[in-house]
């Protein structure tokens, strides 16, 4: 019996891998354009990895990662005692569900606006207008946001006559938060929502016709035929971003905030920047940044656990 599971093992193994190098044959094109993105990922992702046990040690740049002392969880301790820890965590935490109630559901919306313009005219000029700002260079759309909100800007300036006191906005802490999320999506929603444009071009037509024909308007249509064609998409992009919840990106951070506003502007990125390319803490600000990403990991696996129970969607 024995043998005849070595015998059976054997074949199947070998099978397996005569299928791959018939795939391989015969997709050869395919494989050679996958090398630049596993090579991508491999030297850039993973690679970097190795640069994690800087957060386990006294790095110096003199010793080097190995020949640095070991120090153990001594800097995530001090992580979590500081009087950064609550604030940072609570800053990334309320920008990144701003985020997700505001930002995440605005491409979605805009797909749908788009998908029931009947003008192909305008429905190209529209999009054309909205996905201008995702081209635009972030310290472009900084600078422009700066000098906007500025006491003399345009955007102060509409505000008073509205009773506004004409003080620069970004110099207020509790106006940093809704600047951000507004500016994110003007930039971001023309583009995000190129995926879910593509996404309802896949749904059959004759589902429409079949409403119509039963005299459903078109907020049922988009209620029972639209939204359920994509919430497929929905899900994946939503379990994506619940991936990424905690990596509020520190460019746009750091090109708008200054220490007036840090009480509510700092964030986990952010303060990792500040740390270890400002201050020269590299073992402090990697131990952070691995912090984040273990949570960030949590996440990720808890959304495609919910979605794979809720609506059978996953990306595994």
């Amino acid at each position: 019996m024995a043998n005849a599971q070595a015998l059976k093992s054997g074949k199947t193994g070998k099978t397996g891998k005569s299928r791959f190098i018939r795939d391989l044959m015969m997709n050869k094109y395919l494989y050679l354009m996958m090398i630049p993105v596993v090579a991508y990922y491999i030297v850039f992702h993973y690679a970097p990895m190795y640069g994690a046990l800087i957060a386990f040690k006294e790095y110096t740049p003199m010793k080097g990662i190995l020949g640095s002392d070991w120090v153990g969880l001594k800097h995530f301790n001090d992580f979590f005692n500081s009087y950064y820890f609550v604030r940072i965590l609570k800053n990334t935490l309320i920008i990144s569900l701003y985020s997700l109630l505001f930002e995440f559901p605005a491409p979605i919306i805009l797909a749908l606006l788009i998908n029931e313009v009947r003008s192909k005219a305008f429905k190209r000029v529209a999009q054309t207008i909205t996905y201008m700002p995702y081209f635009i260079s972030l310290v472009v759309i900084c600078g422009i946001i700066t000098d906007f909100t500025n006491a003399d800007g345009v955007i102060n300036r509409l505000f008073m006559l509205f009773g506004y006191d004409g003080q620069a906005m970004l110099q207020k802490p509790e106006l940093f938060r809704p600047i951000y999320i507004l500016s994110e999506i003007w930039q971001r929603i023309g583009w995000e929502s190129i995926i879910y444009i593509a996404a309802l071009m896949s749904i059959d037509l004759e589902q429409y016709e079949a409403a119509r024909m039963d005299g459903a308007s078109r907020l049922k249509q988009i209620f029972h035929i639209t939204l359920p064609g994509i919430m497929p998409t929905i899900a994946i992009m939503l379990i994506l971003r619940m991936g990424n919840l905690l990596n509020v990106g520190f460019e746009k951070i750091i090109l708008l905030y200054n220490p007036v506003t840090y009480e509510t502007a700092d964030v986990i990125s952010s303060f990792v920047y500040r740390k270890g390319l400002l201050e020269f803490g590299w073992s402090y600000s990697s131990a952070v940044g691995l912090f984040n990403s273990v949570i960030n990991l949590v996440l990720l696996i808890t959304a495609n656990y919910v979605s794979r129970k809720v609506n059978k969607s996953s990306l595994w």
